[in-house]
């Protein structure tokens, strides 16, 4: 018996599978809000980073949490290998401009003195 319900169209089909394929695109667009950052730095002053992905730090970066949660650390049939970091360069950002800090030369700290009481 041939169906007779629009589901089984191909247009409709071809159009089912394009939404599939845009909500994919959506969902795994590499620099989206839950993603990594186009150029990830690390600010000179002011705002910090909340969140960065772990494989924008290091190059091994999996191998590094096992070694810090002791996952296989007791395994005796085929001991773990000590675990070398492959830590990555994060270039920094400036924001703005600082005023350079003037300090004197001689600076010279005096014990027992207090604020002046505003």
């Amino acid at each position: 018996m041939a169906s007779t319900r629009n589901i089984n169209a191909r247009g409709d089909y071809a159009l089912e599978q394009q939404g599939y394929a845009t909500s994919r695109n959506y969902n795994n667009y590499l620099y989206a809000a839950q993603g990594c950052a186009y150029r990830p730095s690390i600010p000179t002053i002011g705002l910090m980073p909340n969140r960065m992905p772990r494989h924008t730090l290091s190059h091994n970066p999996i191998e590094i949490e096992n070694m810090l949660f002791g996952i296989n650390s007791t395994n005796l049939v085929t001991p773990q290998k000590p675990i070398k970091p492959e830590l990555k360069r994060i270039p920094t950002s400036v924001f703005f401009d600082r005023l350079p800090v003037f300090m004197p030369k001689p600076l010279v700290i005096e014990n027992a003195q207090r604020p002046y009481p505003i």
